[in-house]
């Protein structure tokens, strides 16, 4: 498998919908390394985008364990060069869904709460660097050193979320969990590594997204699902947002949507 050309993004949680919108919108101006728990969800835009003269690479990862996280970013680090050092991608979009769960709370086994949290809920099955002290995280080739040469835009973190981040829906417990965890997470590395010149960004998406999996749905108004598309063009925007003027939460909604 060959090295990775350039600086590239690693967008985590890509299928049909929202995360391949994102993998072409990035694939423009970037290699792209896309993680899904089944390669059947990654591969065919990989192909798409190689096809296309772009460069791309899939890699199998489960979110909620972290010895398949562990080995994902082993497999980065292979493409990155094998280079143990920050400074060496250009942005990661967290795009991961998690499994929505609508039930009663006295009625969730303890299953079907933590399965909210194993995936939203990152920093629970983020594996640190094995090599002390310190251990960072093993998102480290995100964030720049002293060394790392000058780039056009800002090293990027995106989280894509959910409305759930910031209010709790009755009967969803689990979901809501989850997603004010990862809200935190994105809050408390903005503030860490934002002085740092990172841009971390944490994005509600506030309505039924236009993916093939929703398009029997069925919802008032013409127009009334957000377009993968769209979504995809924001979050390039807040990549190429200079450091003079981040945006560290953005709310996407359809113009219908009751918020």
């Amino acid at each position: 498998m060959s090295t990775c050309p350039s600086r590239p993004a690693i967008i985590a949680g890509v299928g049909p919908g929202t995360g391949a919108s994102v993998a072409r919108k990035f694939a423009q101006q970037y290699p792209v390394i896309l993680m899904a728990r089944n390669p059947d969800n990654y591969t065919p835009i990989v192909e798409e985008i190689e096809k296309k003269g772009g460069w791309a690479r899939g890699i199998s990862v489960d979110v909620s364990d972290a010895g398949s996280v562990e080995r994902g970013f082993e497999e980065v680090g292979r493409l990155l060069g094998g280079e143990d050092k920050g400074g060496k991608v250009a942005a990661a979009v967290f795009n991961v869904g998690g499994r929505f769960i609508r039930k009663p709370f006295l009625e969730l086994t303890q299953e079907e709460f933590e399965a909210g949290w194993d995936a939203n809920g990152f920093p629970r099955r983020l594996p640190l660097h094995p090599r002390h002290p310190p251990p960072p995280p093993r998102l480290y080739p995100l964030f720049p050193h002293s060394s790392s040469p000058p780039t056009p835009h800002p090293p990027t973190l995106i989280f894509t979320s959910a409305t759930a981040a910031l209010k709790g829906s009755a009967n969803c417990a689990s979901f809501a969990t989850g997603k004010f965890a990862l809200r935190a997470l994105a809050q408390s590395l903005a503030r860490e590594f934002g002085p740092k010149g990172v841009h971390v960004a944490h994005a509600v998406i506030d309505g039924v997204i236009d993916i093939p999996r929703t398009k029997g749905w069925k919802v008032e108004g013409e127009d009334a699902k957000i377009s993968a598309d769209a979504i995809a063009d924001a979050y390039w925007y807040l990549h190429t947002q200079p450091r003079t003027t981040f945006t560290n939460e953005i709310d996407i909604r359809p113009y219908v949507e009751k918020w």
